[in-house]
Order: structure tokens, then C-alpha cells, then sequence
């Protein structure tokens, strides 16, 4: 017998048994969302625990606690930005614009671990056929013998013969365009991928197969469809780039096995993606002569420590009120470092246009950028180059305050590794005993880093 359907308001819970434009309760447009209608029995066999028992009520001190079992994805990169590899029974949804390299990656990822016993990778697809998927895994020079294919969106009949394969790792390319057979609405609504990556997330505990979703992104850069998709899988990882560019950014967002704010840097090649296993090297243009307005960040991204470009161009303005653009950074945290500047450095730009930059792509959302940010501000604004081998990290307070920022040793030691020679860092961030070749300049105001520079 065919499941029922109705319709919940999405502003105030009203139920419809038809759809209709505007709610008849709170009047609001558009606001209501197919569910299916689900018996007693229906419900208490889709909603018991994962492991298919019912749940007894236990003390945290007899529950034994053990690291979570890790297998390698096959690519190191993407290994480091999960926490080590692939958790059994997880569930991870990788977004990315279209074209920036996601099937690719998780292809390559299925292709290197395709012959490993016991693994047994399938890759489900709902774009793309047979034969183009053939094509790609051809031109990346993929081991075809062993990596398993089916092209299918009907989650039952994926879930099916993922069980009949024992798959031990499956990806799903991509959410949006499953279907459950139940639900009446098209493939990619809010109530089919809802539902399917409900049943694919129940599969993954159940069967104890690490599950790939791949997941398209709107104009705003958010994954498409319901936001409880991104908390009902268990990491959260966001492909980057310019499609333009040749590297790509891995960066996790949200991760229960792993550190969050991660990053695996890949090269895209004819060959597919390739990784970067020294980003920092890559990300510095290294200038044959030093110039006006760029200075050396040090960085840290999960457990990396990183190296970027920070760059600055300060212009009179034509304009009454001057611009603040900002690329790889928060353009409010700019304007804020400006009226900081001013009010205690004796610095104003407010007769200039101030654009600031991070080289390469990357995004930098740590505060210990604030001073490396200031730093080519002055530089471009007093038209004097910085020294080449000069690093600079620390946060700017508003009472002009020279703030210390987590993880100092470490970016020391990979400023040191790249060949530098001189750092500006807080006063609390400098060490004690530094038996380095690094030139450590402490400072406690920003009067002080000014000074110095």
C-alpha cells in the first residue's frame, strides 16, 4: 500500500492534506513542505536504535571508551583533514561549486584503496553514466578491475546492493539527486533529500559502512537542501578554489572524529588532483625585489601551521567615503584594525581606499592575522617595502594591546624551516629559551610594532 503524504507548515506546524501557495493558519507564503505519514508500527521499526535492539539506560563510567578504528582514504591530504582517515559507520558530506574537482577526488580516493582487502568501495552515481565515469577514471589512470560502479538514485535499491557488494566505503554522488519512492516530490526538494540522507545515514550506523555524500552548493556558497542535513552527517567538508586557479582547498567544517578548521591542499592537473604536501612553499610569490604592501603571515589551519602572503594597497580616495574591500579576510575586522591604527597608532587612512588580500586563494578567519594586516597597511601607505625574510603574527585588541594567539612555537619553527629570519610576535608568545636562528622581536603595544617595523 502506497504511503500517504501531507503537508507541514515550516513557520508554524499547521498540517494540510494538500499543498497550497499560502498557510491557511499564519498566512505565509510558500512555507509548506511534503512529509510522509507514517503508522505506529512503520515508525517504531524506522526510529529504534542503529544497532537494531532497544536502548537500556547505562552509567558513562561502564561505558568502555576506545579510540574510534581509522582506514586510509587513499589520499594523505584528505586523510589529514578527517583526523586520521575514514571512521567505519561514519557519514561525511563534501560540498564544492560545480566543476571544483569533488567527483574527482573522491574517485581518486576510491581508485587507491580499490585492490585493499576488505575494503570493497562502491561508487554510486546519479549525474553522471556509466561511460563518462569510465572516461575519467581512465584519464586519472585508475586501477578499473576492482573499483565497483552503479549508476542508480533510488536509495532502496542503492542500499540494496551496497549490502549484496558488503561494501565497506560508499559514495553517493550526489544527495540532491536521490529519491525515495515513497515521497511524491521531485529529487532534489527539501523533503527527498531529507529522507534519503536519512535512510543512508540509518545504513551507514547499521551496516558500520563509512558513507560519502556529495553535495551540491547554492550562490551563497551553502550546501542546497535543508540545513539539518549538515547535522545529521557526522563531518562536514567544503571544497574550495577558483576554477580558474590551479589549487584547491580542503577544509572541514564539522568533524566528531577530527579537529575542525582543517586544510588539505591540492594541484589540479591533466592527471586529476594532486597533493601539497608543503602548502606554504606554494602560497609564497617570493618577489625578486621586495615591495610596498606584502609581509609574510604566519598562519595556522587545524593542526598545520601555514604560511601566506598577506597583501595591501592603500590609494586616495576620489570617493566621500573611501572603500574596504577585503579578499580572504572579514571585511569588519578591516575597518575595525583601521580605527585602531588611528586611535593608537596616530595613523589615519581616512582620506584613502584600503584593499587587503590574502595570495592564493586561501582564507584566513583567525584574529592573529590582525597584525600582519597592519603591517602591510603601513608598508603600502608609507610606500616602504619590508624585509623579505621578516614573519609577523599576533592579534590587535582595541585598546591597542598586542594579543598573544595559540600554537606560537610551532609557527616559529615553520617560519624558521622556510627561511626566515626575523619575527614580530606578542610578548606573551615569545619563548623564553629559543636555541633557533630566529630573530624574535616581542611586543606589547601597537605602538611598539610600529615601531619595529
Amino acid at each position: 500500500m502506497k504511503a500517504k503524504c501531507q503537508y507541514r507548515c515550516q513557520s508554524c506546524g499547521a498540517i494540510h492534506s494538500k499543498w497550497a501557495g499560502q498557510c491557511a493558519d499564519c498566512e505565509n507564503w510558500n512555507t509548506l513542505e511534503e512529509s510522509l505519514v507514517s503508522t505506529p508500527q512503520a515508525a517504531s521499526a524506522r526510529f529504534q536504535s542503529y544497532a537494531g535492539q532497544r536502548a537500556e539506560v547505562t552509567t558513562l563510567a561502564n561505558v568502555i571508551a576506545q579510540e574510534e578504528p581509522r582506514m586510509s582514504s587513499g589520499i594523505a591530504e584528505l586523510d589529514r583533514v578527517l583526523g586520521g582517515g575514514v571512521v567505519p559507520g561514519s557519514v561525511v558530506l563534501i560540498g564544492g561549486d560545480p566543476g571544483i574537482g569533488k567527483s574527482t577526488l573522491l574517485l581518486q580516493s576510491l581508485g587507491a584503496i580499490a585492490g585493499v582487502p576488505g575494503v570493497a568501495p562502491l561508487y554510486v552515481s546519479g549525474e553522471e553514466s556509466a561511460a563518462q565515469i569510465a572516461l575519467r577514471a581512465a584519464r586519472l589512470n585508475l586501477n578499473a578491475q576492482t573499483l565497483q560502479l552503479l549508476t542508480e538514485t533510488d536509495v532502496d535499491r542503492i542500499i540494496e546492493v551496497a549490502t549484496q557488494q558488503r561494501a565497506k566505503l560508499l559514495v553517493v554522488d550526489s544527495i540532491q539527486t536521490m529519491y525515495c519512492a515513497e515521497s511524491q516530490s521531485a529529487p532534489g526538494s527539501v523533503s527527498q533529500v531529507r529522507e534519503s540522507a536519512a535512510r543512508l545515514v540509518r545504513f551507514a550506523k547499521q551496516s558500520n559502512t563509512a558513507v560519502y555524500l556529495v553535495g551540491h552548493v547554492t550562490k551563497d556558497g551553502a550546501i542546497a537542501g535543508p540545513r539539518v542535513l549538515e547535522h545529521m552527517v557526522d563531518a562536514v567538508l567544503y571544497f574550495e578554489g577558483d576554477q580558474g586557479g590551479r589549487y584547491r582547498l580542503v577544509r572541514a567544517f564539522k568533524n566528531r572524529f577530527g579537529a575542525v578548521n582543517e586544510l588539505g591542499v591540492f594541484a589540479m592537473s591533466d592527471q586529476g588532483l594532486r597533493e601539497v604536501s608543503n602548502p606554504s612553499a606554494i602560497l609564497l610569490s617570493r618577489h625578486e625585489e621586495p615591495v610596498p604592501g606584502s609581509v609574510v603571515l604566519v598562519s595556522r589551519e587545524g593542526t598545520r601551521p601555514l604560511l601566506v602572503e598577506v597583501q595591501a594597497l592603500v590609494d586616495e580616495s576620489a570617493l566621500g567615503n573611501p572603500r574596504r574591500v577585503t579578499v580572504g579576510l572579514d571585511h569588519n575586522r578591516l575597518s575595525m584594525l583601521l580605527a585602531v591604527l588611528h586611535r593608537h597608532g596616530g595613523v589615519s587612512t581616512a582620506g584613502f581606499d584600503v584593499f587587503a588580500n590574502i595570495v592564493g586563494g586561501v582564507r584566513i578567519s583567525e584574529t592573529g592575522a590582525d597584525l600582519a594586516v597592519l603591517g602591510a597597511v603601513m608598508s603600502s601607505l608609507k610606500d616602504r617595502p619590508l624585509s623579505r625574510d621578516l614573519v609577523i603574527f599576533g592579534e590587535v585588541g582595541l585598546a591597542g594591546e598586542i594579543r598573544p594567539v595559540q600554537n606560537g612555537p610551532e609557527r616559529l619553527r615553520e617560519a624558521e624551516k622556510q627561511g626566515f629570519k626575523r619575527a614580530i610576535v606578542p610578548s606573551a608568545n615569545a619563548p623564553k629559551k629559543y636555541a633557533g636562528d630566529l630573530n624574535i622581536v616581542p611586543v606589547a603595544r601597537l605602538a611598539d610594532a610600529l615601531a619595529e617595523l
